[in-house]
């Protein structure tokens, strides 16, 4: 059984018989030097999961009264062997929604997960769902989304809330069109296009260079990288886009790209004026296509297919990436460029201990799970209170 430590800025849960401990950290400045490792290991699969990425995300894209929570599980030793990154709002009707963990996401997020190091990976999952489960003040529930559904970790992630007592329920987030590219030239994934799509595509491109009005670049960082992103601004207000919500995520992330050396900012400018932007981040082996945006007015001359083109040329013959991800989205013009589709799943644990993690059963399962997370609560109801030093779990469990 576990049992809460409390300290100023941290909660620390241990369980005995696995030597395990798992830290509640208040924030991203309050982890150790040691999950540094941690991060970078991950970073490896996803600049979603870096360090960098994170804390731009807290930097730019967090909502007022945002709260940020890593549950930090560790060996015996002390060293990480899991985080989990998560955000919760306050403020709002808390007496009548969930109380709820969130992964540390959003609409600019395309893929979320766990932090793992090796080893054992359900009983690391395990000790931090039994620290959420632990938790004080209690939550309602735990909303994890863009989580890979083909990954070994998605269903021990459902194995592991199940175990620790959540009502655990996955649902569809999106799906995500990518290029498998180890090895592959531009060339050979260009004669491998559909003919109807490198015909429509040779089409447009030739149309650009014929008019000798189109310069491109592409910004990896250097003197230059501030006007870059101006001129990437420009192209996107000027686009069919929506305003950004968060308007300093984007720069922010393009200089958090140019610093890590992720940055493939790709322009074209039209009479020297910027007419198409993409923002592409590559990192360890993989480009992802984060960003495209053309200004209307340059429509007719298809310079946003022309930048397409000449991006993807660039990660395929100079970066040798072995993977292109057009990232979230089921969008036609994605299925034209990719070949392969995978999805993006989350997960809905929630706890049948507090009356709004029931009537959250209630509503997202029914029937007789939610009839035993009804007795669940009854039962925690009608249990007597402790006295101050007589019982209670913590006491129990010295």
């Amino acid at each position: 059984m576990a049992v809460a430590l409390e300290s100023a800025v941290t909660r620390t849960f241990q369980n005995a018989a696995r030597c395990e401990r798992c830290t509640v950290y208040r924030g991203l400045a309050e982890l150790s030097p040691a999950y540094e490792a941690l991060f970078a290991e991950n970073a490896a699969e996803s600049f979603f999961l870096s360090l960098p990425w994170f804390r731009n995300f807290c930097a730019a894209a967090l909502d007022p009264g945002d709260d940020v929570h890593v549950f930090g599980a560790e060996n015996a030793g002390g060293a990480p062997v899991a985080a989990l990154v998560t955000r919760s709002p306050r403020g709002g009707s808390w007496r009548m929604a969930p109380r709820t963990l969130h992964g540390l996401t959003n609409f600019y997020t395309s893929l979320y997960a766990p932090l793992l190091s090796g080893g054992d990976i359900g009983a690391a999952l395990g000790a931090v769902a039994r620290a959420i489960a632990a938790d004080t003040p209690r939550w309602d529930a735990v909303d994890l989304k863009w989580l890979d559904s083909g990954s070994l970790v998605f269903a021990e992630l459902q194995r592991a809330f199940r175990a620790a007592g959540f009502v655990v329920q996955a649902y569809f987030s999106s799906g995500n069109w990518y290029l498998p590219s180890q090895g592959m030239s531009f060339q050979q994934y260009w004669d491998g296009l559909r003919s109807s799509v490198r015909n429509i595509a040779k089409s447009k491109n030739r149309k650009v260079e014929r008019s000798g009005r189109a310069a491109l670049e592409i910004v990896t960082g250097g003197s230059g990288l501030e006007d870059a992103i101006t001129a990437y601004q420009q192209v996107y207000s000027a686009s069919w886009k929506v305003a950004e919500p968060y308007p300093d995520f984007i720069p922010a992330l393009i200089r958090t790209c140019a610093a890590q050396g992720w940055l493939r900012l790709g322009l074209v400018r039209v009479d020297g004026e910027p007419a198409a932007a993409q923002l592409w981040i590559v990192s360890h082996g993989k480009a992802a296509i984060y960003k495209i945006a053309y200004d209307k007015r340059f429509a007719d001359l298809s310079v946003g297919s022309f930048l397409t083109t000449r991006m993807m040329q660039h990660v395929l013959d100079v970066d040798h990436v072995r993977e292109v991800d057009y990232l979230t989205g089921d969008d036609k013009y994605k299925q034209d460029w990719m070949t392969h589709r995978r999805e993006r799943w989350g997960i809905l644990a929630m706890n049948p201990r507090t009356p709004r993690g029931a009537l959250a059963i209630a509503r997202h399962v029914g029937g007789r799970a939610a009839k035993r997370a009804l007795q669940a609560v009854l039962r925690a109801v009608r249990k007597p209170a402790a006295a101050p030093g007589t019982g209670g779990p913590a006491a129990s469990a010295k």
